[in-house]
Formats: structure tokens, sequence, C-alpha cells
């Protein structure tokens, strides 16, 4: 090919030899003009060396040859400052080869981080099997209406879930239980029977007040042995109510009388009374209840509510419920292995966990989640049950710290078989059997609530690790913080027990998710009504941005239409978006930090609703595209958080929560035409002064359509936006535009009927000549001259000079006020 024979090889050594750089690169120029360096070109050394001392192609277009030579080069060597290419190059003469590539050097990827009980720091979070996540959760003991320290549990471990499943993209196997054998559910159960018996037997007043008074006496004496505050108000509450429902009662029983009235007043006392007989013909007759289907009853009721309370709140049902009395076998065989491996023991029918031997084993560690409280008989007493806690039971153990695996079942108490005679599984064995059958012996994660830590969680670390001889049965325990009420500890004693049915009264499933998202779900959450008022303010932002957006939406716009270029605004606005998905990863990867990631949120829709507020004062349309991605990247959010239930591709959907109608696109287009005909009617009004039309048209849209759950807002120069919104809020915020202006128009009337005492009192004042003006202050003033002005005070002493020149000037200038009351009056101004 051209220029491969030695004698072509370019001289550059009379343009190097030019110390100027500039006049270097046009004699480079001048020099390549002559020269072929496009076709047949090969790289030679002269070629490497005047290359070496350029930093980057001439900007002037003039010098062209060299630019064109210089990418040539360029795409051989790489960098000006490279080393010069290895001997090879020549070998492949005529030949251009791609230059070097390297990868970016990017950025650590952030990892998942858990706040672990077992460590009491943040983890990074790595499943044992891949992708896959066991998770086991502790779920409720059911023996009364869920409550809101319930939700707090449950809502939390189902934001968490739907993270990990949804946002991370684990795949998680998520096993939960129902505690249906438990002392609390067989006390309440018995109580329940013996009463409905006593009920159908329909006791007359006079029986009904003897119970009742045998009934008081023990109640009396546990009242007095009452230490606990809360407790001991809410006993004496219950007794003061007794005994004002009894009243009524004594007279006419004593006198033998009958009637509507006082089978009335029995009804009246049989339910006041009922908690207060319940455990008194629970003391008397406990014992002789046997049948296992009436400890089933109860649990079965209550479960059943659990669940529905469950799918009100929008909680994801586990793939797995166990049940305890599904799974007594099972238990059976787990506590035998235990005692098999050395690590437990039977006394008196029972079987007990040898928490000393345990500890004192190899391998083994007693206490790992709370090992300050190892030794707390007031926590390992809860833990027995109300029914387990007798000092023959207590005497029946090696150490005080040793906990039932297993327990004799006692009169009145459900049994089933087993190798040390009839009984009943404890507490925490429940859990260990359960989980170890469906997750084996190791899982990723288990949940409970914070107050389950001691002993609960921690006699099931123990337990289970003696069946399965490792230390490992938990990689990761969550727990959920406590919830309060209001600053006070949830109790039926300060009559601020929630549930979970009188929260969904107040407010919807979606508002108190939110609040639970702007919360840690680790730390303490207060349910008050400042808190439910954050998350009705964050739930009214988000939904207004959506409501904008797709009205922005709907207007209607050609295809090349949709995408329009984008000015610094959107480039920054974009570059913010990207910038606070980057932030909500990094909170999501930080312990599921959802008060971070809805702080984003909210920041995001704050730039979005400036953006558009600025693009609305300049009567420009704002990006469309631009914000739907905003948008439906915030509705990817809170559908990942469980907040947006239904199938809704942007925003909160429009319809409620489980209706399969989607209202928004089926009524809209006749919205739009409303709006758009009630707007020419409206021009018409206007063009022709009739102001009844204008009336008409805004009671259409301030009375008639929030019924409806539309609303119309109107802006001047602008067209009428479109919003379909929850009729509730329609109507609250109806009523808050009454009050604000109720109050508005109050405070306008007591300002104009100041002004109008002010003027009244100023006119009463212009009246009093003021020769008259200080002639009534005798308390004051006892002489006068002949204008009226004081002379001495009420002591008869002459007023000083400074005090008569005081005086002379309110004289001079009330003598001015009188003078214009005057000419009012001779105008006709004044009547």
């Amino acid at each position: 090919m051209a220029g491969s024979s030695a004698e072509h090889a370019p001289d550059y050594r009379s343009v190097l030899s030019i110390s100027d750089e500039a006049a270097r690169v046009r004699a480079l120029n001048e020099h390549l003009s002559t020269r072929s360096y496009v076709q047949g070109f090969s790289l030679s050394q002269a070629d490497v060396d005047a290359f070496r001392q350029l930093s980057g192609p001439p900007a002037d277009a003039q010098l062209f040859h060299v630019a064109r030579w210089f990418r040539h080069v360029a795409a051989i060597l790489g960098s000006p400052r490279a080393p010069a290419p290895p001997c090879g190059l020549q070998a492949s003469r005529g030949r251009r080869t791609q230059p070097p590539w390297s990868p970016p050097a990017g950025s650590e990827p952030c990892q998942l981080r858990l706040y672990n009980s077992l460590t009491r720091r943040k983890d990074v979070f790595v499943p044992q099997d891949g992708r896959r996540v066991t998770w086991y959760c502790c779920g409720p003991t059911v023996y009364d209406a869920s409550h809101m320290g319930h939700a707090r549990s449950y809502i939390s471990f189902d934001i968490l879930r739907r993270v990990l499943r949804d946002y991370f993209k684990f795949d998680v196997f998520y096993c939960m239980n129902i505690t249906d054998i438990d002392d609390k559910i067989i006390k309440r159960a018995r109580q329940n029977y013996l009463f409905e018996q006593y009920r159908e037997k329909q006791p007359q007043a006079v029986q009904l007040l003897e119970d009742v008074h045998a009934a008081l006496q023990p109640f009396s004496a546990k009242l007095r042995e009452t230490s606990d505050p809360d407790k001991r108000q809410m006993l004496e509450r219950l007794e003061r109510a007794v005994r004002l429902a009894a009243e009524p009662l004594e007279e006419p029983a004593r006198r033998g009388l009958a009637g509507e009235e006082l089978d009335g007043r029995v009804q009246v006392l049989l339910e006041e009374a009922k908690d207060l007989l319940s455990d008194w013909l629970d003391s008397m007759h406990g014992s002789e209840v046997s049948d296992n289907s009436i400890f089933s009853k109860l649990p079965k009721f209550w479960e059943a509510e659990f669940h529905k309370d469950m799918e009100a709140l929008n909680v994801l049902p586990p793939d797995v419920l166990t049940r305890v009395s599904e799974y007594v076998p099972e238990i059976v065989d787990f506590v035998r292995k235990i005692v098999d491996n050395g690590y437990g023991y039977v006394s008196n029918g029972s079987v007990y966990f040898d928490t000393v031997k345990f500890a004192n084993s190899e391998g083994h560690c007693y206490g790992k989640l709370v090992p300050e409280a190892v030794g707390d008989q007031k926590a390992l007493q809860e833990g027995e049950g109300d029914l387990s806690v007798s000092a023959e039971r207590l005497s029946e153990k090696r150490s005080p710290s040793d906990f039932a695996l297993w327990k004799a079942s006692k009169p009145g108490e459900p049994s089933w078989p087993c190798p040390w005679g009839k009984g009943r599984p404890g507490w925490h064995i429940e859990c260990s059997a359960m989980a170890g059958t469906l997750l084996g012996a190791s899982m990723d994660l288990h949940g409970g609530g914070f107050d389950l830590r001691f002993p609960h969680h921690d006699n099931e670390l123990a337990q289970s690790e003696a069946y399965f001889e490792n230390d490992c049965w938990v990689r990761y325990f969550l727990h959920t913080g406590h919830l309060t009420i209001a600053g006070c500890k949830m109790s039926k004693s300060l009559k601020n027990f929630i549930t979970i049915k009188d929260a969904l009264k107040k407010h919807s499933a979606r508002q108190l998710r939110l609040a639970f998202l702007m919360h840690s779900w680790k730390d303490a959450l207060d349910y008050s009504a400042n808190t439910m008022e954050s998350a009705l303010q964050y739930e009214k932002l988000l939904n207004e941005f959506f409501l904008n957006v797709k009205d922005l939406l709907r207007a209607p716009v050609e295809v090349a239409g949709q995408f329009e270029k984008w000015e610094d605004k959107e480039t920054e606005l974009n570059k913010s978006f990207y910038d606070k998905k980057a932030a909500v990863h990094e909170a999501l990867c930080d312990n599921v930090d959802t008060r971070t990631v809805l702080e984003e949120m909210r920041a995001l829709v704050g730039q979005c609703n400036h953006y558009m507020a600025a693009r609305k004062a300049a009567r420009r349309r704002p990006n469309r595209a631009l914000l739907e991605s905003v948008a439906r990247y915030l509705t990817h959010m809170l559908k990942i958080f469980g907040a947006i239930e239904e199938e809704s591709s942007l925003g909160f959907p429009v319809g409620g929560p489980g209706t399969s109608l989607n209202l928004e696109p089926t009524v809209m287009p006749y919205l739009q035409v409303l709006s758009e005909f009630r707007e020419g009617v409206r021009r018409v009004a206007r063009e022709h002064r009739v102001p009844e039309v204008l009336q008409l048209s805004d009671a259409l849209r301030d009375d008639i359509l929030p019924e409806l759950g539309v609303r119309f807002e109107d802006h001047e120069g602008l067209p009428t936006v479109v919003k379909l919104v929850d009729r509730d809020t329609l109507l609250r915020e109806r009523e808050e535009k009454k009050r604000a202006e109720e109050e508005k128009r109050r405070k306008k009337e007591e300002a104009a009927r100041k002004r109008q005492e002010q003027e009244a009192a100023r006119l009463a004042k212009m009246k009093v000549p003021p020769s008259e003006m200080f002639l009534s202050e005798s308390d004051k003033y006892s002489k006068f001259d002949e204008n009226g002005l004081p002379t001495h005070d009420t002591e008869g002493k002459e007023l000083s000079k400074g005090q008569a020149k005081k005086l002379k000037k309110l004289f001079e200038a009330q003598e001015k006020l009188h003078q214009e009351y005057l000419q009012l009056v001779q105008n006709g101004s004044i009547p």
C-alpha cells in the first residue's frame, strides 16, 4: 500500500524544532496537506513523536489537516500522553484497531442491614440459601379483640416483608402461628362457659344479689392486695359499678316485688357484675369443666376476628399459618427429644427445661437476647402463665429459672395424651416445635414484639438449640417497638384500650399504615391525635400531587407533543428525582428506614409542586413525561409499603378498598364534559351579567359535587381542574372551609363593632365642651378657673406649673376636637 516504503516516511524534524506551539501546529498542518493519512496510512515513529507534543486536536477549523491526523493517530495510540505503542502495532501495518477500554470505577453498592436483637446492632443481611428467606413470626394469643398493640407488630412486619420481597426481591417464606392453647385462653373460656350457664338459669333478684355479695368478698380482698395503681383503679371502678347496679335491687328484692322493671334491673346488674361473677364461679366450679371443645370455641371466634382485622389493615396473610392445637403430636416429639438430649426432666407429670444444664454445656448459651434479665422471677412467672405459678408447680423445678416444656393438666384444663401423662404444651415450646417442623434447624428471620424478648424468645432459642444441638436456630431476630396511647401504656385500666376495629372507625387502613411508616419499626410509636394528624397531612400532600398529575395527563395532546424539549428546570428536577431515588435506596438498606424514605418522598413532591407552580405562573404547561415518571415511582413505592391496596398505576385509587370498579376512567370523561359545559355557561353569564347563574355554578362546585366525591378547582385564566377525591375528605374540607369563612366573618364583624364603639366613644368625647371636660373629675380637682381649667387638687393645694401646663394641652386638644364636632353638626353630617 502507499506509504509503506521507508522513503515515504514523514520527516517532522523541521516542524518539531519550532518552539512556539501555535506556529508548530500551523507548520504541521501545512506539512500534512501534502500527505495522505487516511487511505493507506501507516503509523511511523515520527508520527508518534509529533503526536506526543500535542495536548489535543486544534480548535481552529482552518487546521483541519492536523485535526484529522490527530484523530487517526489517537485511535491507535489513545491519549497523547499515553506510553508508546508496543512493537506489535507495526506488525499490523495498514490496519486500524479499537483503542483499549476499561470499565468505570463505579461505587460500592449499598448493602441491606437489619437491626438484629442478637447483636443489638445493624448487621448485613445475608440469607442462608441464596435469595430464599425463611421467616417465622410470633402470632397472637386469641382470647380477646385484636388491639393497636397487635397492629403495631403486624403492620410493621408486613411492611418489612413487602420491602424484602418486592423491593430487594428476596423469595420470602413467611410463617406465623396462632396460640390457641394458653393459660389466658383456658381461664377466659372456662369463665365464659360458667357465666353463660349461670345466666341461662335466669337467677331471681334475691339470688343474684346474694351471689354478687358473695363474689364481692374475695374481690375486695384481691383489691386490697393489689399494689399496681392502674390495676387498682380499674378494680375500684368495677366495684363501684357493681354496687351502684345492685343498689336499686336491694329494696324491691327485700319486699319481694316483681315485674318488668325489676327484671330490667336484674339484667343491668348481671352485665355490670359479669367479670366479678365469672371469677367467682370459676373459683368454685372451674375444676369441673373438662370438655376440650369448650376451650376451642373461644380461640376459634377470636382467630376469625383477628384475620378480619388483618385483612382490613391490608396485612398480607402468612404463607403458612400454624395452630398449637394442630401441632400437639409434633410438640410431644419435640419435648421427648429435648429430654433425650439431656436438657429436659420430668417432674410430677410435667416436663421442664434445665436452664443450668444447658447454660453449662459447651456450645450453648442461655439468655442470648437479654442476658441481664436471666433470673428475673417476675418475668419468668409471667411467661409460665397464671395457672402455672402455684407454689406446688414452682416446687417441681430444679432451678427457679427452669421453664415448662409440657404442663401436667389439672382439673378444669384441656389435656392431650403423652408419655408423661395427660397434659398440655407450655407456651414457649409451641413456636420451637412448629417453626422447627416447617423451617428446619435454622431460620433466617424470627420476629415478634419487643416485650417477647425475655423470657419467651430467649426460652425459644434455648430449647430449639437443645433440640437441634446447634447455636444458630435464628440468624436475625427482629423486634418491633412498643406502642403507647398518647404517651401512656395501653391498658383497660387506663380506659385507653383501642381495638383495631375502633381505630378503623376513625382512620383508614392507609392512614394508619402511613403513621407507622413515619416511625422506625424498631422504636416506640405513640398513637395519638398528633401522630394521626401528621399521617393525614402526608396523605393529603401525596393525593393532591397525584390528582394534579392526573389532571395534567388528561389534557389532550398530540402523540409527538408528549415529548417536549427539556430546559434547565426539567434537567434540574430530573437530577433531584434521581438523587431522591438514591437516597430512598440508601434509607431502605439502612434497616428499612421508612421514616427517612417518606421524608425524601415528601421533599420530592415539594420540588415537583414548586416546578408546577412556576410553570403555571409562566402560563406554560409542565413536562408531562417527567412528572408522570415521578408519580409512578411514588405509586410504586407506596404499593411496596402496602399503602396502596388496589391495582392503581398512578396514585391512590378512587373507589375505596376492596372495590373492583376503578371509577376514574369510567366517570372522568363525563365530568370533563360537565366541567367544560359549566365553564361555557359561566363565561356567558359573566358577559351578560347574570349573577344568579354564577351562583348556581358555584353551588354545583361547592355543595353538590363534593357529595359525589368530585372536586372542581377554578383558576383564573386556566381550565377548571377536575379531581376525584374521597367523599368524606371533600365533606370535611367543605366543613373546614365553612368554619374558616365563619371565623373570618366573625372577626370582620368584631372589627366593625370595635370600630363603631371607638367611633361612638370619639363622638361622645367630641360633644363635651372643653370648659366642662374637667368639671366631672371632682375626685382629682377642687377649684377651676373661668374656662373650666383645674387650679387646685382635692386637698386644696395649687397645681404645679408642670401639671397646669399638661392640663392646658389637654384642654386645647379638646377645644380643637369640639370645634370639629360643631362643624360636623353645622354641615349636617351628624344629626
